[in-house]
């Protein structure tokens, strides 16, 4: 029987807590930044954690 492979797109862009939930960093900070207030970037620096359904989803692909 062949092991499980981890999602190494997956694996990159979350991250598990301690409590078993995940954290990933928000969309939308990469480029363009001279447009967007000094707010908006400051809240997309903050981790953001999944809700519930999508962790459902997820935490399969990273699991190896």
């Amino acid at each position: 029987m062949p092991k499980k492979k981890t999602n190494k797109a997956a694996a990159k862009r979350f991250k598990v807590t301690a409590k078993g939930k995940l954290k990933y960093s928000k969309a939308g900070s990469g480029h363009l930044l001279s447009g967007k207030t000094r707010k908006r970037k400051r809240t997309l620096r903050s981790r953001e954690t999944l809700s519930k359904t999508e962790q459902k989803r997820i935490i399969p692909m990273l699991s190896s």
